[in-house]
Formats: C-alpha cells, structure tokens, sequence
C-alpha cells in the first residue's frame, strides 16, 4: 500500500477516526484547564451570580460598604449538615485590594469553609454568602493557612438599607462582616465556629502551580486568570458605587 492509500485509509477507518476525535476532546479539556479547572472556573462564576444578586439590594450588602472593604469573600452554595445547630461545608473565593487596600483588585485566593454553626438558621439546605474583611486585622488572618471565624477573627452581621450609614462602631471593630441568603431569603445566618482555609488543590488548578497568597492577594500587578475575569471586573464596577444586573 502506498504513502498516500495509508493516509486515506486511516482517515476513512472507523477506529481512526475515534483516535482523532478524542484528540481533539482532549486538546480542549486542555485549553479550558490552562485557565483553571472545570469546577474552579464554574465556582468562580458562581461566585460572581452571588455577589451581584447580594450588592446593593435593600437586604445585600451596601455598595457603601463594599466601596470600604479591603477583601471580598464570596462563597455560593454553603451546604449545611444539620438543622438548627450543625456543620457546613462551602467553597468560594476571596479577592483583595493589593498593597493593603491602596490599590486595584487583585486575583482570586480559593478558599473553602467548613466547621460548626450555632445559631439562627433559615430552611433550606443551600445559602450564599458574601463576607467583607474591612480592616488590615482581617487580611492578616485570610493570609493565613485556615482561620476561625469568631474565635480567631471577629465576624458581625452587616448592616443593611439605611442602618449602614449609621453603623460607624461596626465599621471600625468588626473585621469580618457577613451577609448571607438562604433560598432566595435574606437572613442572619451564623458562621461562628466554622473555619476558612485556602483551597491548595483549587489555587493549583486555576494557577497551575502552588501559590503564595500574600503576594496573590496584596501584590500590585498580578494577572487575572480568565476565569476569574468576570467576578473582578464585577468587585471593580461595585466598589466603585455601581450597580450591576446579573
């Protein structure tokens, strides 16, 4: 069989075919992992949805506020374990002002929550949350491995409406203020006792390799991975007193 008779007989053999196909499938699943995972990027987007949905309603977190923070967590789709009192699990993101507020929005750090939850709890099996790390205390507590709200970082109920022009003394001692949702329902939900982590395996996936989180978060200059672009172009028109539509 000559050159060319080999070369048409591959194209037209059935198995050939499926060899080139799954070539194919997988030089795009590459092309979609160079810019984060599959579940990373859909988090990511996630995150953006909640945020959005949570900034600048009567019952979200103030675009005043939001205008103040030095970190923004978002974390779409926390799981409970129990009713009432019990465990909850999430995944999320947590983006920064680089050099301690001063400057632009930086790249996203994957972080998860996970622990215990005393406290009031709305139905539901699912609620979103957007946290706002308002203080260099804050930061320094996101910078590390894992932390526990409440007992290692102060973490409040945000002010909502009207009440956040009047909340000066919250503003200034609380680092953490949280903002919640449950099925569609604003509520205080507690996140005392549950600890927040960074996410090695998710970083690893949208970054392609380990990461450090102070010079991710605070470092003027780092790249947005693309996958994340949608999320911080939302933080950037938000802080900047602008309502967005999903």
């Amino acid at each position: 069989m000559t050159l060319p008779q080999l070369r048409v007989s591959l194209i037209s053999d059935p198995a050939a075919r499926v060899v080139r196909a799954s070539g194919v499938a997988l030089a795009l699943a590459a092309a979609s992992l160079s810019s984060g995972g599959i579940k990373e990027t859909e988090r990511l987007e996630e995150s953006r949805q909640v945020l959005v949905e949570l900034a600048g309603v009567k019952e979200g977190a103030p675009l005043d506020l939001i205008e103040k923070a030095k970190c923004i967590i978002v974390i779409p789709g926390v799981k409970k374990a129990a009713i009432g009192i019990g465990g909850r699990f999430g995944y999320g993101a947590a983006v920064c002002r680089s050099e301690n507020g001063a400057g632009a929005w930086g790249p996203p750090l994957m972080i998860s929550l996970k622990g215990g939850s005393v406290g009031f709890q709305i139905g539901g099996q699912s609620s979103d949350f957007v946290l706002l790390v308002m203080n260099s205390k804050g930061i320094d507590h996101l910078l590390r491995s894992k932390f526990t709200l409440g007992a290692d970082a102060s973490i409040a109920a945000g002010p909502i409406g009207r009440n956040a022009e009047a909340a000066t003394d919250l503003q200034m001692h609380a680092e953490i203020l949280s903002y919640s949702r449950s099925r569609g329902v604003f509520a205080g939900i507690s996140l005392e006792g549950a600890s927040l982590r960074q996410d090695t395996k998710a970083n690893r996936a949208i970054y392609g390799s380990k990461v450090n989180p102070r010079a991710l978060l605070l470092s003027p200059g780092q790249e947005i991975p693309s996958a994340a672009r949608g999320l911080i172009d939302a933080i950037v028109r938000l802080s900047s007193g602008k309502a967005l539509n999903q």
